[in-house]
């Protein structure tokens, strides 16, 4: 099991389960939690949605060793991270509970969710650029919708970490909490927005969302279609070799 899902009466805690890799996001993983929440998404007993990892990360990014034997062609014709796209389309409110790292794919779906409540000991980056790609899940556009484009610029472009704090500064995250405190912090926060009346609810991260909405569809496509003909570059070869055998990636060689 990629996931593991609890019902604690209106309020669904999903965790993350792929402790072996730091959660990184496999296809398997996207189509598990998918699935599942698309199902409680349909239930009226259901208020809100919790998503977490472990104490030491949310999710360490996407699956780079799935990711880094496919080409150009292979990425474009799969449409690769397409199915993300079902998670955003949920009407349930979500949060993402976030403790240690949440980087690349894991920052990306922090962000998908309407709130990110932070532990102190949260680190948030997108480092596609070590890598030779840039982010494919809607980083890029969600990114600048939230903290402005020169903090997205500046995550982008260095593939640095933010911390809680900054993050929290920057209009990432909502809240952060002392570590021991975040998931019981969550789930009453959760509890009291299942509490509410849920047409309202929707109605309301409805109306916020589209006030966002002016032009990220496109935008992520783009992104999109840019992370796929990436695949086609040396640099995105080297740069995923190097992280899977554990060296220092050595871009623009001729």
């Amino acid at each position: 099991m990629n996931v593991f899902v609890e019902r604690h009466d209106r309020v669904v805690l999903v965790k993350l389960n792929r402790p072996e890799v730091k959660n990184a996001l496999s296809s398997a993983l996207m189509a598990e939690l998918i699935s599942h929440l698309e199902a409680m998404d349909r239930d009226p007993r259901i208020g809100c949605f919790v998503i977490t990892g472990t104490a030491e990360f949310f999710a360490a990014g996407a699956d780079i060793k799935e990711m880094s034997g496919k080409s150009y062609l292979d990425v474009l014709n799969e449409d690769y991270f397409v199915g993300w796209e079902g998670f955003t389309r949920l009407r349930t409110p979500t949060i993402a509970a976030v403790a240690g790292y949440a980087f690349g794919g894991g920052c990306e779906l922090a962000m998908m969710c309407d709130m990110i409540f932070a532990a102190d000991t949260a680190t948030f980056a997108q480092p596609e650029i070590k890598l030779g790609v840039i982010p494919g899940m809607g980083a890029t556009q969600r990114l600048t919708g939230l903290i402005g484009k020169a903090k997205t610029m500046d995550l982008v472009l260095t593939g640095r970490s933010m911390t809680a704090t900054e993050a929290e500064q920057a209009g990432l995250v909502s809240r952060v909490y002392p570590a021991a405190n975040l998931l019981d912090e969550v789930m009453a926060v959760a509890a009291q927005i299942a509490s509410f009346s849920r047409t309202a609810t929707r109605a309301a991260r409805q109306a916020v969302e589209h006030s966002l909405e002016v032009g990220l569809h496109e935008g992520v496509r783009q992104e999109r279609r840019l992370f796929h003909g990436l695949f086609a570059t040396p640099d995105q070869q080297e740069g995923m070799q190097a992280f899977l055998h554990k060296r220092q990636a050595l871009f623009n060689q001729p």
